[in-house]
C-alpha cells in the first residue's frame, strides 16, 4: 500500500526550471530588475590599443607641420653658430696679421700762468704741448674728436678741443692745446688742498684728461670708431705762494692710454 506522505519521485521540484533535455545545467537565471551585475565591466575594445586612444592622442599632439617647424629652427640655430664661428676666426686671423696697437701719448711741456687763488675761486692759463706716436707698422690712424681738460684731484678747472689730425704708419705727431678759466668755483676741499700742496712744496700737481674718437686704417678694411681714452697724472708745475707762473717739473712724462 503507497505512503500517502512520500514525495513523488520524476518530477522536478516546486520552482526549480525543467531539466536541460540534452543533459546539460540550464543556465543560471537573469538577474531581477534593478539589479547591480555581479561582474567587472568588460574593457572598451580600444583599452589595449593606445596608438588609436582618443585621450592618448591628445597628450601628444606631434603633426607634420611642428617637425617641419622645429626643423627650421634647428637650421636657423645652426646657420647663427656657424656664421658666429666664422666671423671671430676672421676676425682672430686679421688681428694676428695687423697686430694693432694703442697710440702712446707723452706730455712734453706744461705750463700755467696767471694763477689767482681767492675765496674758493681760481683764474689761470695753461698751456700744454705733448707728442702722440703711432706704434703700427700696417695700420694708420685717424683722430677724429679730441677734447682736452685739467683736474685738480676730481675737480675740472677748463677744457678746450683740439682740431682733428691723422697719423700715417710709426709717425710721431705734436699737438699743443690752451686752456683758460677765470673765476671758477672749486670746492672747499680741493681749494684748501691746493693752497697747502703749493705753500708745503712749491708747486701743485694738476691732471690732464684727454677723451679722442679714432679710427683705425689698413689698406681697404676699417675698425669702427672707438672712444680712446687719456690719463696724465700728477703733472707738478713749480709755481710757489708769490709767483703766479710756473712749469712742469721732472721733464716730460709718459700719459696712460686705453679704450
Amino acid at each position: 500500500m503507497t505512503d500517502p506522505n512520500r514525495p513523488v519521485t520524476g518530477y522536478p521540484a516546486t520552482g526549480q526550471p525543467p531539466p536541460n533535455p540534452n543533459g546539460y545545467p540550464q543556465p543560471p537565471p537573469p538577474p531581477p530588475s534593478g539589479t547591480a551585475y555581479p561582474y567587472v565591466a568588460a574593457p572598451p575594445a580600444y583599452y589595449h590599443h593606445n596608438d588609436h586612444h582618443p585621450y592618448y592622442q591628445q597628450q601628444h599632439p606631434y603633426t607634420a607641420v611642428e617637425h617641419q617647424r622645429t626643423t627650421f629652427l634647428r637650421r636657423i640655430i645652426a646657420i647663427a653658430i656657424a656664421a658666429i664661428i666664422i666671423t671671430g676666426t676672421f676676425i682672430f686671423i686679421l688681428w694676428l696679421i695687423l697686430r694693432p696697437k694703442l697710440p702712446e701719448f707723452r706730455i712734453d711741456s706744461f705750463s700755467v700762468s696767471k694763477l689767482n687763488l681767492n675765496n674758493s675761486l681760481i683764474t689761470a692759463n695753461w698751456d700744454i704741448r705733448f707728442t702722440v706716436r703711432n706704434p703700427n707698422k700696417k695700420m694708420t690712424i685717424y683722430y677724429d674728436d679730441v677734447a682736452a681738460g685739467v683736474f685738480y684731484d676730481y675737480v675740472s678747472l677748463a677744457d678746450t678741443t683740439i682740431a682733428p689730425f691723422y697719423q700715417d704708419k710709426k709717425a710721431e705727431t705734436i699737438e699743443k692745446a690752451s686752456l683758460a678759466t677765470a673765476g671758477a668755483y672749486v670746492d672747499n676741499r680741493a681749494f684748501d688742498q691746493m693752497n697747502k700742496e703749493r705753500v708745503r712744496r712749491g708747486a701743485i700737481g694738476f691732471n690732464v684728461r684727454m677723451l679722442a674718437r679714432v679710427r683705425f686704417k689698413a689698406g681697404g678694411w676699417r675698425a669702427r670708431r672707438r672712444f680712446l681714452r687719456v690719463y696724465c697724472k700728477d703733472l707738478a708745475v713749480g709755481v710757489g705762494s708769490n709767483n703766479s707762473t710756473g712749469n712742469l717739473t721732472g721733464g716730460s712724462r709718459q700719459c696712460r692710454v686705453g679704450f
